[in-house]
């Protein structure tokens, strides 16, 4: 629940469809600090911010999604704990990125020396940075081609890599900057040389 005491609030909820994501329109668009506060205070919601400072509210993940998810992370954050160049990150991880938009990819990786740049009080909060590496993991509410503009989003914000599961189609698009996404159907598993050397991310695991 939304708590009162962070003073009165003027909005507009935009097509609150059953099931999908919820958008909020701010009459006064949150800054950074305002908006981790209102995260922390309600901590049981999933909340993004688009660039043009609405809401995003995100519903809790169903089952599929969740083990979906919980094994993308597994896979990633035991190659971070053995490569030792960067450190791994969940869904629950908000990012600042450098068009004011804060988003909490399904996966994320940020190589070590950008992340011990930060200031202490910037790694408690949500990191003003976007990661190296981004996995955006497809659920029954999401929109294909939203998560696409949010891949681009990220390469645009400075991403080397991201990959898009979409366990409906089977598929795997895999986004660089310059370059077209490639799309792969039904893979086995993904190779993320070279820019996380040696992480194969066994896909089928996934599905």
């Amino acid at each position: 629940m939304m708590d009162s005491s962070l003073g009165p609030l003027e909005f507009r909820i935009v097509a609150p469809a059953r099931g999908l994501p919820m958008l909020v329109r701010m009459a006064a668009p949150f800054g950074d600090d305002e908006l981790f506060e209102f995260c922390r205070r309600n901590k049981g919601l999933r909340v993004e911010r688009t660039p043009e400072g609405d809401l995003v509210i995100m519903p809790p993940a169903g089952g599929e999604t969740g083990r979906r998810n919980s094994t993308v992370n597994l896979q990633l954050a035991l190659w971070a704990q053995q490569d030792r160049t960067g450190i791994s990150f969940d869904s629950s991880t908000g990012f600042i990125l450098q068009n004011g938009a804060e988003r909490s990819p399904d996966a994320a990786w940020v190589r070590k020396a950008r992340w011990q740049a930060l200031s202490p009080e910037d790694r408690e909060r949500f990191p003003p940075l976007c990661p190296d590496f981004v996995i955006e993991l497809r659920s029954p509410s999401d929109d294909l081609e939203e998560l696409v503009a949010k891949m681009r989003e990220y390469l645009d914000s400075g991403a080397s890599l991201g990959l898009l599961l979409d366990p409906f189609e089977r598929t795997v698009r895999v986004f660089r900057p310059g370059a077209s996404p490639q799309k792969l159907d039904d893979p086995e598993e993904v190779h993320c040389d070279p820019e996380l050397p040696g992480f194969v991310l066994d896909v089928r695991s996934i599905w």
